[in-house]
């Protein structure tokens, strides 16, 4: 019995100590919880501000080498292909340019080709319608318009005779034929120059032009302005817009 009082007082002593050793509070120095999670907070942003600030310094420090550093060569190249091409692409419309306009030329060229090519031609048969028109300017026109008598017709033997052979004519009506053949082929000769653009011109009563006209002699005339075409001996002969041949005129003569 002993025993068993022995064993229950040792119980609740021990039960007493424990109670005790709970209840008694934590020293100060050790730290709490939260303490402890402040200060590992506070730690890793010092940390990651400091590591950002050393990102910016490296960056910063990596700027000037970046400048630093010489050009890429296929930069040059590229540039340089380009300043090429620019220049390529100017001289193409220099060419193309003068190409059109080597164009115009030759068409040009080709157009007066044809239309003058009977320039000399044209030249030498002028003097065949100057020569048709003095033939034209011999025979006056009064001895065309008069009327001659009837040539008398001679005495025949039969009828037959009469009916065969066509009456006389006289020499009046020879020449009015003759006048009248040449004129036709004056006009004939004249029509087929105007096909080729040549066309005759008459300066009578224009101002004297060198560059169209030929002056042949002066005369001082009382009452025409001085410096006028007064007589044209021979007309003018005009190409399309070239002379062919100027005329040959006399000018009024200043006398003042």
């Amino acid at each position: 019995m002993s025993s068993v009082y022995a064993r229950q007082i040792f119980r609740s002593c021990s039960a007493s100590l424990s109670s005790r050793s709970l209840a008694r509070p934590l020293p100060s120095s050790f730290p709490c919880r939260s303490t402890v999670l402040n200060a590992k907070r506070g730690y890793s942003e010092t940390k990651s501000t400091s590591a950002h600030e050393e990102q910016k310094k490296d960056e910063s420090n990596d700027e000037p080498e970046k400048e630093a550093q010489p050009p890429c060569p296929d930069t040059e190249k590229l540039k340089a292909k380009e300043a090429e091409v620019v220049d390529l692409t100017s001289r193409l419309r220099y060419l193309q340019a003068d190409f059109l306009n080597l164009q115009r030329n030759a068409a040009r060229e080709k157009e007066q080709t044809r239309d003058f090519a009977i320039t000399r031609f044209a030249s030498d048969l002028l003097e065949t319608v100057d020569v048709l028109a003095l033939a034209l300017k011999s025979v006056p026109a009064p001895a065309l318009a008069a009327e001659t008598a009837p040539a008398s017709e001679p005495l025949a033997s039969s009828s037959s005779s009469k009916t065969d052979t066509p009456p006389p004519k006289s020499a009046q009506e020879y020449l009015q034929e003759l006048h009248t053949g040449v004129e036709m082929t004056q006009r004939q000769l004249l029509q087929t120059l105007f096909k080729y653009h040549v066309k005759p011109f008459d300066p009578t009563g224009d101002k004297f032009d060198p560059n169209r006209h030929e002056a042949l002699y002066q005369a001082p005339i009382p009452g025409k302005e001085p410096g006028t075409v007064l007589d044209c001996q021979k007309p003018g002969y005009m190409i399309k817009d070239r002379v062919l041949r100027a005329a040959q005129v006399g000018v009024v003569q200043d006398i003042s």
